[in-house]
Order: C-alpha cells, then sequence, then structure tokens
C-alpha cells in the first residue's frame, strides 16, 4: 500500500499534526479568521457611535433635571419679582451649577436681561439668541451656541402663583465636556474590542486545532481513501466488531458480528435490546461496562466478548465491541475448570482436614469439605479397633459411622454413631477387602450392594441417591476405614476422574486419621501413667476434711501434684508440688518427686528437713541426667538377637514415606512428650503436717505459693510462710518452717501457681481474687469450696496445671488423749501401766489392756533404761489405738536377732509383733517411739490366746524370719 493514511514518521509514530492552509482545518481556520475580524471592527465602531449618543442624552437630561428643579424650587419665583434678583439668585445658582455638575446655570428676565451667570461679568446683559418658545412656557432643550462655545442647553419657564411668566432658567453643559465624556470611555470600547478579537481567534484556533486532530490533518481526498481502507478492513477482518452509542443504538456493524450474531439487515441505528439476540448477550451490550473475555451464548455458539469504551481513546460517547466465537474451545476449557476445581478442593482439604488430632473431627472435616463441591452426601465409617487408637487387625470387621454431611441430622439415613456391617461379596466389601476404591454409577441397577441390607438401601434409593463411590481409608497398609461418597440423580453421575479424585482426597484423610489415631493411643498411655501417679482416692484419716481438684493444661497430662499421707501420732502431711513443664516429660518428673515425698515421710521428717532431703535428691537427679546422653551405640549388640518386625500386616508398595515404600517410625507426640530435656530443677513443692491433738500445722515451701487460711469465722489470710528456693537450687540452705494453730473448723487451701496466675493475669491479680472467692462463701465445705474456687479463677484457656487442695481441720477430743510423765526410776512403771489400763477400760478398749500393757512395759523400760529426761507417756484413741513414749536422747533402737543365750534384747521384736505399726520419730527435744495397735478385733495375731511368747521367740529364731 502506497498511501500512508496516518502520516506516520519514521518511528513509526503518528506525528502531531500542524497547520495547512491546504487542509480542511486550514481552510475552515482562514475563513473564521476573517469572519471574526469583520465583526469585531463592526461592533467596535458600532459601540463608539453608541457611547457618544449616550453622553449627549446623558447631557441632555441632567440639564433638564438641573433647570427644572431650580426654576421650580421654593422663593426663585418670588426672588425674580424682588427689587436686587441676582442678589437672592446668585448664590443659590452657584451652588446648584456646582453640585449638578453643570458649566452654566443662568436666570435671567423675560427680556433676556441676565440675573445669574458663572462669569460675574456677564450678569446684566443680554442672553444671546431666541427664547421665544420658553416664553410661552414650554421647556426647551437643544444644542445651541453660548458664552462658552456650544453645549447642551435647556431652557424652563419661571411662573408666579398668577402664572404669568416672570423669568427663566437655563442650564447647560458645554458639547466638549460630552466629547470628553466619550473619549473616557474609548479605552474600555477599545478593551473590549480587542479582548473580544482575541477570545474569537483563540476560539477559532482551538476549533480548527480539535478539527485538525480528528481529522489528522489529512486532506479530503486522504480521508476519502481511508474510509474506503479502513470500510474493507471491517468487512473482511474475522471477528465481529459492533459500535454501540451511549444510548445503546447500534451504530456500526460487520460482516462477523452480523453472522455470529445474527442480525438482520436493518440493524443499524436500532436499539441491541430491539434484535433478538439472547437476554444476557443483549443486557451485556446495552450496559455499557467494560468486560474482558466473557463468555455469553449466543444461540448454539459461544461467544467471547470484549467491551471498551470509546470516549477515553478520543471517540464519541460509547462502546466498541468485539466477538471472537470460542465454541469449540469451550469444551476444553470446561474440562480445564474441572481440573482447577478439584485441585482447588485438595487444597482446601489439606488445610482443613486433620486441623485438630480428633479422630471423629478429622472424619467430620473429611465428609465437609467433599460436600456439596464433589459430593451431595459423604459419609465416614471406621474400624472399631481405630477408634480405640489400636492397629487394625487386619481383617474384615464391623465399623462405626462417625460423620454424615449433606442430609439432615434427624434422617433416619446415615445415622452418626451406627454399627454398619457391609454383606460379603456385595461391591464395597470385595473394595475393602482388596483396598481398592469402587464406583456404582448406578444403585438402582446394582443386587449385590441392595442385597446386602434391603430396607436401609431402600431408604437411600428412597431419598434420590443414585451413584456411589467408596474408598479405603488406607494408611500405612492398613485399612483404617471407609470414606463413601454419594451423589443424588440431579446430579452428573460419577465418571473414572471422579473415583481417581476421590481415592486422592481419602488418601490425604486417611493420613490425618491415623495421626488422630496414633495419637489417640498415646494419649491414652499418658493418661494411665499420669493416673497412676497421682492419688487414685486419698487415705482415710480423721484429723481433715479434704477435697481436692486437678486440672492439667495440655493433653490431660501435667506435672502438678498433690498428697495426703497418714503420719504416726494421729497426724496427717499436706503436699502441694509443681514440676516445671507439661506433658509426659513433667508427668514422670512428678510421679519421681511424689515417691521421693512418700519416701521421705515415712521416715517421719519434720517439713525444713524434708524439703532439705528433697532438694538434694533433685540435685544428684540433674547432675547424674546432665551427663552424656545415651544411644544406641553405646550399649553393645545382644549376640543371637536378630532383629525381626512387629506383627500386622505387611505395607503394600508405596504406602509408606520411606525411599523403599517402607512405613516410617511413629514419632510419639510432641505435645505428649513435651521437653524431655528439661531437668527437675524449678520444680516447687509445700509440705505441712497437721496435728489434730493441738491444732497446730508446720508449713515449710521451696518456691511454692504460700497456703491461703478461712478461719471459722469466714476469715481468710495468707499467713507469711518464708520461702525457700525452688528445688534443687537450695545450696545447702536451711529451710524455715512456720507453725500455726487453727481452731477447728478452719480450711487450709493449697494449690498450685496455675491458679492464681496466667498469661493474662499477674500473681497479685489473682490472690486478690482468690481472697474475694474464699471470703465471699464463710460456711463452705471443702467440696463446695473447690467449686466456688474454679468457677471463679479457672482461666478458658489455662496456660498451666491447676491443682487444688481443700481440708478442713478436727480436733482429737481431749477426753481421748491420756499423758503421764515418767520418773528415772524403774518402780515407777508398775503404777505408770496401772494408769493406762484404767484409761483403756474408760475407753472401752479393756480388752485390749494386755497387749498394750505389756508394749508400754517393754518401751518405759527401755527409756528409763537407755534413755534421758524427760520421759513421757500418750496414748491416743483415734482410728486405732496409739501408744507414744518420748524421751530426752536422739539414740534410736533398732530391732536385731537375739540367740538362745541372750539374756535381753527380745523386747523390740515383741512390741513389733504386738503392734500393728512401729517406728520412731525424732523431736527438737529427742525422740518419740511409737506404736499403733487395730481396733478391728483387738488381738493381733500371736498375741495372748495363741501358742503364747515361747511360739513367737521360736519364730524369731527360724532362719525363715
Amino acid at each position: 500500500m502506497t498511501e500512508n493514511f496516518g502520516r506516520k514518521g519514521d518511528d513509526g509514530r503518528r506525528p502531531r499534526p500542524g497547520p495547512n492552509v491546504r487542509s480542511v482545518a486550514g481552510q475552515v481556520l482562514v475563513l473564521q479568521l476573517a469572519l471574526v475580524v469583520l465583526m469585531v471592527l463592526a461592533a467596535g465602531v458600532t459601540l463608539v457611535l453608541q457611547a457618544r449618543q449616550a453622553t449627549m442624552e446623558e447631557a441632555e437630561k441632567r440639564s433638564a433635571v438641573a433647570a427644572q428643579a431650580f426654576a421650580h424650587a421654593p422663593g426663585t419665583a418670588a426672588a425674580m419679582e424682588s427689587a436686587d434678583p441676582t442678589a437672592h439668585l446668585q448664590p443659590r445658582a452657584e451652588e446648584a451649577r456646582k453640585e449638578a455638575g453643570l458649566d452654566y446655570l443662568v436666570a435671567f428676565s423675560p427680556t433676556g436681561i441676565r440675573w445669574t451667570h458663572p462669569d460675574p461679568k456677564l450678569i446684566g446683559k443680554r442672553v444671546p439668541g431666541g427664547y421665544g418658545p420658553a416664553l410661552a412656557g414650554r421647556t426647551v432643550t437643544s444644542t445651541s451656541s453660548s458664552a462658552f462655545g456650544r453645549a447642551v442647553d435647556t431652557t424652563v419657564p419661571v411662573r408666579d402663583p398668577r402664572g404669568t411668566v416672570v423669568g427663566l432658567v437655563a442650564a447647560g453643559i458645554k458639547v466638549q465636556r460630552t466629547n470628553e465624556w466619550a473619549l473616557q470611555r474609548l479605552p474600555l470600547l477599545i478593551g473590549s474590542a480587542a479582548g473580544a478579537l482575541v477570545i474569537g481567534v483563540g476560539g477559532t484556533a482551538l476549533v480548527s486545532r480539535r478539527l485538525r486532530r480528528q481529522t489528522h490533518g489529512l486532506d479530503p481526498a486522504e480521508m476519502a481513501r481511508m474510509y474506503d481502507h479502513h470500510d474493507a478492513v471491517l468487512h473482511a477482518v474475522r471477528e465481529g466488531v459492533l459500535i454501540i452509542d451511549r444510548d445503546g443504538r447500534l451504530v456500526l456493524v460487520n460482516d462477523e458480528a452480523r453472522r455470529l450474531l445474527g442480525l438482520p439487515d436493518d440493524a443499524e441505528r436500532r436499539r441491541v435490546t430491539e434484535l433478538g439476540l439472547e437476554a444476557d448477550m443483549a443486557a451485556l451490550l446495552a450496559s455499557g461496562r467494560a468486560a474482558t473475555d466473557e463468555v455469553h451464548p449466543a444461540g448454539e455458539r459461544m461467544l467471547a466478548v470484549n467491551i471498551r469504551p470509546t470516549a477515553p481513546y478520543g471517540g464519541p460517547q460509547g462502546t466498541a465491541v468485539t466477538l471472537r466465537d470460542t465454541t469449540e474451545l469451550q469444551a476444553l476449557t470446561g474440562r480445564a475448570e474441572v481440573a482447577q476445581r478439584r485441585l482447588k478442593l485438595l487444597y482446601d482439604a489439606g488445610m482443613r482436614i486433620g486441623s485438630t488430632l480428633d479422630i471423629a473431627r478429622t472424619a467430620r472435616e473429611l465428609a465437609a469439605v467433599a460436600v456439596p463441591r464433589f459430593a451431595d452426601v459423604a459419609s465416614v465409617e471406621l474400624l472399631e479397633p481405630v477408634l480405640r487408637g489400636e492397629e487394625p487387625d487386619g481383617g474384615p470387621g464391623p465399623m462405626r459411622r462417625l460423620a454424615v454431611c449433606g442430609v439432615p441430622e434427624d434422617s433416619a439415613v446415615y445415622r452418626v454413631g451406627e454399627r454398619i456391617r457391609f454383606a460379603p461379596g456385595s461391591p464395597v466389601a470385595e473394595g475393602i477387602a482388596a483396598a481398592r476404591p469402587v464406583l456404582v454409577p448406578d444403585l438402582r441397577a446394582e443386587h449385590g450392594w441392595r442385597a446386602g441390607d434391603p430396607a436401609d438401601t431402600q431408604r437411600i434409593l428412597d431419598n434420590g441417591i443414585r451413584c456411589l463411590i467408596a474408598v479405603p481409608l488406607r494408611a500405612r497398609g492398613a485399612v483404617l476405614g471407609l470414606a463413601s461418597f454419594w451423589r443424588a440423580g440431579t446430579s452428573e453421575p460419577f465418571g473414572a476422574e471422579d473415583l481417581s479424585f476421590a481415592e486422592e482426597l481419602a488418601a490425604r484423610a486417611a493420613v490425618s486419621i491415623d495421626n488422630a489415631r496414633r495419637y489417640t493411643r498415646e494419649h491414652a498411655t499418658t493418661i494411665t501413667l499420669q493416673r497412676s501417679l497421682l492419688p487414685r482416692a486419698l487415705p482415710s484419716q480423721s484429723a481433715l476434711e479434704v477435697a481436692h481438684r486437678y486440672l492439667p493444661a495440655q493433653a490431660g497430662v501435667g506435672g502438678d501434684w498433690f498428697d495426703l499421707i497418714p503420719l504416726p501420732g494421729a497426724r496427717v502431711a499436706l503436699v502441694v508440688g509443681d514440676v516445671v513443664g507439661h506433658g509426659l516429660h513433667a508427668a514422670a518428673t512428678m510421679g519421681r518427686l511424689r515417691t521421693a515425698v512418700l519416701n521421705f515421710s515415712a521416715l517421719d521428717l519434720p517439713p525444713d528437713e524434708l524439703l532439705g532431703h528433697l532438694d538434694e535428691l533433685v540435685s544428684h537427679i540433674d547432675t547424674d541426667e546432665a551427663g552424656p546422653e545415651w544411644t544406641e551405640d553405646a550399649v553393645p549388640p545382644l549376640p543371637h538377637a536378630p532383629y525381626r518386625p512387629p506383627p500386622g500386616p505387611p505395607a503394600g508398595p508405596g504406602d509408606g514415606d520411606g525411599p523403599d515404600g517402607s512405613p516410617p517410625a511413629e514419632p510419639l507426640d510432641e505435645s505428649l512428650v513435651g521437653d524431655s530435656g528439661t531437668g527437675i530443677t524449678g520444680a516447687t513443692c509445700l509440705y505441712a503436717i497437721y496435728d489434730p491433738v493441738g491444732g497446730c500445722v508446720t508449713l515449710a515451701r521451696a518456691g511454692h505459693p504460700g497456703p491461703a487460711v478461712i478461719r471459722p469465722d469466714g476469715t481468710v489470710s495468707f499467713p507469711d510462710v518464708p520461702v525457700a528456693p525452688p528445688l534443687g537450687l537450695g545450696g545447702g540452705l536451711p529451710v524455715e518452717t512456720t507453725d500455726l494453730v487453727l481452731p477447728e473448723g478452719s480450711r487450709l487451701v493449697l494449690y498450685t501457681d496455675g491458679l492464681v496466675e496466667d498469661r493474662d493475669r499477674d500473681i497479685d491479680t489473682g490472690l486478690d481474687l482468690l481472697h474475694r472467692t474464699l471470703a465471699a462463701g464463710p460456711h463452705r465445705d471443702p467440696e463446695e469450696t473447690c467449686a466456688a474456687v474454679l468457677d471463679a479463677m479457672l482461666p478458658e484457656h489455662p496456660s498451666d496445671d491447676i491443682a487444688l487442695l481443700v481440708a478442713r481441720t478436727k480436733l482429737l477430743d481431749p477426753d481421748r488423749v491420756a499423758q503421764w510423765d515418767v520418773p528415772s526410776d524403774p518402780a515407777a512403771v508398775g503404777s505408770i501401766r496401772s494408769a493406762c489400763m484404767r484409761t483403756l477400760e474408760s475407753w472401752g478398749l479393756a480388752e485390749a489392756g494386755f497387749t498394750t500393757e505389756l508394749i508400754l512395759s517393754e518401751l518405759i523400760t527401755n527409756a528409763i533404761r537407755y534413755g534421758a529426761q524427760p520421759i513421757r507417756v500418750r496414748l491416743l484413741y483415734d482410728r486405732a489405738l496409739i501408744c507414744e513414749v518420748s524421751d530426752g536422747t536422739s539414740a534410736s533402737p533398732h530391732l536385731r536377732r537375739a540367740t538362745t543365750t541372750d539374756e535381753g534384747g527380745r523386747g523390740l521384736f515383741l512390741v513389733a509383733q504386738f503392734a500393728q505399726r512401729w517406728g520412731t520419730r525424732y523431736t527438737p527435744g529427742g525422740k518419740v517411739i511409737w506404736t499403733e495397735q487395730s481396733l478391728d478385733g483387738l488381738r493381733p495375731p500371736g498375741g495372748p490366746g495363741d501358742d503364747g511368747i515361747d511360739t513367737l521367740l521360736d519364730q524369731w529364731d527360724e532362719p525363715a524370719l
């Protein structure tokens, strides 16, 4: 093509159109400029003439008004009839002249003699010219000669009351002055004309510039050729092209658009909504909104529609539309969209399934993901061993339906919790046995499926279900359950691609379900360990009424603990402790500390000594655990012990995550294990001993929060118990104790820091809240106190374990306590023994007299012989009969084997045989040897009535003992 309609430059860009007289825009510009200049000149001349005429009219009006005002002013006629009119009228005339801006104001007689004049020299002289019409009584305005030259003059007659003309008044403005007024307006007129010329020329230039831009500087011949070529291109292009104006009328349409849309020949200038198009297509074209490759139907075709507004590109208001036939690509696009939706569904499944380690919730998440994006109804069934966290046995067995989505909750079909058995030979049963997915395209024609449970399957069909995909949930080579996906008759039936997708979806869910199963197993293991380490039931005792609560913060496993330990002398030890961390390691550490406390308390140590020994033990344990870590390489292999895999179904190829498809090792859940590298150092403990004889409680603590005390009157206090460093950090420092005497009915509240401190609450705020809670119930029992404290203080999501122990004190009846001082005289033994017998008779325990007498005789005799003053005997009547003999020495007696020739050494053996328990405890002033005798049957085996003491001695000599 030789023509260059666009006149592009060498760089391919269109140059800016410049002035060209030969172009359409240049010719229009010249014509418009000539017309503007002529119009401005004519307007200027007209304005000058109008200005001059206006000044003359203004002068005539001003002179007439001034002359009439002076002539008709009060006293003017009288002054003219006076003897000296000049004296009366001259000052007034000059004043009026100056105020009105006149050149002269002359009053003269009917004979023409001047009475007033701006030039006093002319007063008394005759007025030139004729004034006959004025004498006749008319007001005359004219341009005439005067003493000042030509002037615009108005002459007004002055009449007396009789109507006779007594004088005349003439007011005038020089014509030269009116010309000056016109000249003063001339610059404004000239400026206005110049401005109009500039505006006209500028407007003409703008119009010409716009015309040049619209025509691109083309001359008429070039424009004609451009139209011809563009019209040819418009008809030859294989895309439909439409131009629609802002009113929705079709302005232009090419041949391809007519073919694609089936438009009539007279479609131009008609509204697109009147062309018989599809409703969506017509609405889109009429809307005028921008669109990019939107696909809409047009008859049997699918058209990709692009719409762009024309105004932003220099065109008129409207839209340009292009149409492409995408019918052949639509099928491929549909399949691609299905694949994209499935990938998105798989991604969502990975994000939503397995959000927790709860088997039932994971099953519900699988069903919820599949409905309605993949299936109309989804159900998940699992083998019952899997629900318990056990390994599936690999054989066929009943399943439990855990989740259903897509049907009402009260529906009789797909009931959650229902036990499911699949009939042998049915497609689903065969799929489970072979661990492969099953597609049933038409359930109505599947007789094997219907034969398993005719009633249930008929209900399913009655609900409109027509096809099924059943996929075994398989993980590490074992079938865990079944995922079933159902579609109704109103949906597209499942196909082969749906079967592959369902298998992939089920495989991802099976991994999460298997993780949840292993977590369930490990959680059950840790819970069992936790329960075995905590006291299952508090021991029976009569000194305290006790209630307790234990709330672990994580996975049901924590490191806090409490204990209640009966001690000799009807006393009771209360323990509350806290181990650093959570999980299995914390629970195991707690068990070690609890065992240590039980062992130390068996020695009947005071609280300060017990915590001191516990601190030393913790230091030793952490030192040992800080040594080299145990590894398998450090242990030599055992001979003749080849590795054998655990029993279970073999893993199929590709089932595991190892390089050879083998299943990976099962890691223990970290949330249950906790930090196994954390030592015991930092654990805290509070240990208290309550003596019901005097109501005294002795407390010591190592890094632990102090107790709260609620007295019977409801007063709440937090005793100041000296705090030692946490266990393992004491460094041999002494532990201090505090003694409190509590009235009967007082409540002692022991707790761990998890109760009063949380991530959103500091310990001071927690203690204040605990104080208010305890004070609000002054008469609660321990159980009610525990419930009220947890209701008020338990956070919504506790970040730490909580242990709470509430004990209400009791006092031993003073009538059940007897005490005697013993002198250092063997002869005193008899009297003490007799007093004890009388006390036993008063308590109704006469049957225990012989055994008690024997025990007291041996213990008192030993105290007198080997001990030191003060020596005391005390009897306590509680749930058992307690005998205590104390002395001032710390030497402890030892049970030993006496030979047949020894004269002594058998007394402590006799005490041990007759008493249910016995022992020694040390006090600041010496020691106490105590015994307990059961009140059930009163006589222990080997007592009086059996073979006697000789038999006991013979048993002592037997090797078996």
